[in-house]
């Protein structure tokens, strides 16, 4: 809806800030945010959405504008058209799944005795015996 509305908003005339404030809200968030959202309400899983919307849309809008400058039809029209149509059909699909959305924790990493307690010995006596197979 937010392109929608930024590519509305392209008829004020030039640098009225009716005009560039949706289209660098949009362009700037809108592809990330449409990415990312929904998530569930969990505190981290909120800050990585405002962490990754911002560089997720800014790579998007690059592509968008390096195709069309590729292909030689860039227009700013045309541009915000192509990004709201790709917002457009993300907003549709699920969102992506982020680590800390998750809903399980991870296991736990297990943790194994270092190799000399493991033998017997402590850390500090086996830091003062040499090792007898270790050539000097």
């Amino acid at each position: 809806m937010s392109g929608w509305v930024a590519l509305a908003a392209t008829v004020q005339p030039d640098g009225w800030p009716s005009r560039w404030i949706p289209v660098l809200l949009f362009v700037t968030l809108g592809p990330g945010l449409a990415l990312l959202l929904p998530q569930p309400p969990r505190p981290a899983a909120r800050l990585e959405v405002l962490a990754l919307a911002a560089p997720l849309s800014l790579s998007l809008a690059t592509l968008a504008a390096t195709a069309l400058f590729l292909v030689s039809g860039f227009s700013v029209t045309v541009f915000l058209a192509s990004l709201a149509g790709v917002t457009t059909l993300a907003s549709l699909l699920p969102a992506l799944p982020l680590p800390a959305a998750r809903q399980t924790p991870l296991p736990a990493a297990r943790q194994t005795p270092p190799p000399a307690a493991r033998q017997g010995t402590t850390e500090r006596t086996a830091l003062r015996e040499p090792d007898p197979e270790v050539p000097r």
